[in-house]
């Protein structure tokens, strides 16, 4: 095609398009600037996050993380105890990378043996188990202790967003941590690592007291940005949360942010620019606007996080027994008789029901399409935290914490047409 297309043309007669690469990205691909002067306005989240950086990396999931604790206690004997042609063997690694050596890991697992193992964020909705010392070049290929020991010193929170994003074509690449978590937790593709921006910064410590609780915290927030959202609002900023009247604290911030940033709106009018960088958040408008988004951004961390209550609503059912196995798992939506087009012929329901096969006889009911194909980042995690579990046994807590992600991204959809009714730049 090439060749021919070289054959057949000259400079003289190719149409070419000339392109006016515009700072500070200086792109030499056609881009779309409409919308920029709007959303050129905003506060970038890197910048009102004053500390943030890049989940952990393992190097080798397969060994560092567990579903369970006692498998994640197994795997650490394994590596005190076992030949280490015989560890080899059993989790095929015949040879090391650059980052990660044997030697390295079984000399970080013999000092730290004794540590408390965490349970951390791996995937959406999908918590983990594993020994996470901190140390570079141990059993973590890159721990990125400066920001994960934030949340393992307190109680914390942070976004967790890439930078950049390539799947598909639309924005999904926004959720939230309350834990340590891995840097593909978001996204596995490497152009869509996941970095984390926790919301408090505690006290620097020293050895193992990483580990233990600290009292004393300070925002991890832009004093100037937020100096200019407290004029605007006429609100007082406190550093924690009061029930004062016009006070407002980091905790409405980050969720003004989350609801910002589920807007389908917002999502569509700037997805170019959400590609190629961290996002930019229009100031809030009013002090009402601003409530009412704090309000929804709000609901929406809090299950994500299966801190609301409403989670345990549960809106499915698991109405056969058998072994509960994992096997081959499917999506077979229910056809309905009894349906009446409209005045046009076409029938119009806002969601369809389906069953979520777990094996041939085992299913989950009454599962909303919605949910089965909602994204968070690269992952549609009704199916990726069923595909994660192939071949293993669910057990009861398994069976509800699923019905539980069900209820989480039904709830997610709701709450973000509720967020466009309010949204106005």
């Amino acid at each position: 095609m090439k060749y021919d297309f070289l054959s057949e043309n000259s400079l003289q007669n190719i149409d070419f398009l000339e392109l006016k690469p515009e700072k500070p990205y200086l792109f030499f691909v056609p881009k779309s600037t409409i919308g920029s002067a709007n959303y050129d306005k905003g506060f970038k989240v890197d910048e009102i996050f004053s500390n943030n950086n890049v989940g952990f990396v393992t190097a080798i999931d397969g060994f560092n993380i567990s579903m369970s604790i006692n498998e994640s206690k197994s795997k650490i004997n394994d590596i005190l105890n076992l030949d280490e042609n015989a560890w080899r063997l059993k989790y095929n690694r015949p040879k090391d990378a650059q980052s990660w050596q044997y030697k390295w890991a079984k000399t970080d697992a013999e000092k730290h043996k004794d540590f408390d193992f965490q349970v951390v964020n791996y995937r959406p909705f999908d918590n983990r188990w594993t020994l996470y010392t901190g140390n570079s070049g141990g059993l973590y290929a890159r721990p990125s202790l400066q920001i994960m020991k934030q949340f393992l010193k307190g109680n914390n929170i942070g976004l967790a967003l890439c930078k950049q994003f390539k799947t598909g074509d639309n924005y999904y690449h926004a959720f939230i941590s309350n834990r340590i978590f891995e840097s593909s937790y978001v996204s596995n593709r490497t152009s869509e690592i996941t970095s984390t921006f926790p919301l408090y910064l505690y006290p620097a410590t020293t050895g193992q007291q990483i580990i233990d609780q600290a009292t004393e915290r300070t925002p991890n927030l832009n004093t100037e940005i937020v100096k200019q959202i407290a004029e605007k609002l006429g609100l007082t900023y406190t550093n924690e949360k009061e029930t004062t009247k016009d006070t407002f604290a980091p905790i409405d911030i980050l969720d003004y942010i989350y609801a910002v940033l589920h807007s389908p709106t917002y999502r569509e009018k700037y997805k170019d620019f959400l590609k190629i960088d961290f996002p930019r958040v229009p100031y809030p408008k009013d002090k009402d606007t601003f409530w009412q988004l704090v309000k929804l951004g709000g609901e929406i961390r809090q299950i994500h996080l299966f801190e609301s209550p409403t989670v345990e609503k549960y809106i499915t059912k698991y109405p056969v027994d058998g072994d509960n196995k994992v096997s081959k798992i499917k999506f077979i939506p229910y056809i309905y008789t009894n349906e009446v087009p409209d005045e046009n012929g076409n029938f119009n329901y806002p969601d369809y029901l389906g069953s979520v096969y777990i094996n041939e006889n085992q299913y989950f009911a009454d599962v909303p399409t919605s949910a089965w194909e909602f994204y968070i980042g690269g992952y549609q995690p009704a199916q990726k935290w069923l595909k994660d579990r192939k071949g293993r046994k669910l057990e009861f807590e398994d069976i509800l914490h699923y019905q539980k992600i069900i209820v989480a991204l039904t709830e997610t959809d709701r709450l973000m047409k509720e967020i466009d009714k309010i949204w106005v730049e």
